[in-house]
């Protein structure tokens, strides 16, 4: 089956798998990604530190599919690294500081 810019591909295929258009309704894109979704959402919650640390990892990857599907939700995926960048460096900053309190001084 053929998209409408001419990639061959599967008869089954929904979606062209080289530019990610809808092979049954020309001229729609694939929609937005749902790890760029959720990676936005769990960088906005943080969930002790476990969601920032997904939201990066969730953001990098929807990147890499977004990029090879031409799904839409290229923002979100960064907002979402951006997001997930600054709850574990806050997190980091934390320990640190909890480190410094608990121990305590040198001299």
């Amino acid at each position: 089956m053929l998209c409408t810019a001419g990639h061959n591909n599967t008869e089954r295929a929904q979606y062209c798998s080289t530019c990610g258009v809808n092979t049954f309704h020309p001229g729609t894109t694939a929609g937005y990604n749902g790890l760029a979704i959720a990676s936005m959402v769990l960088g906005i919650l943080w969930l002790y530190w476990i969601g920032s640390i997904l939201a990066l990892i969730f953001g990098l990857v929807a990147h890499q599919q977004i990029k090879a599907t031409r799904q839409s939700g290229k923002g979100m995926a960064t907002a979402g690294v951006v997001l997930g960048v600054v709850g574990i460096a806050f997190g980091v900053i934390v320990l640190i500081v909890d480190f410094a309190l608990v121990t305590g001084p040198y001299w």
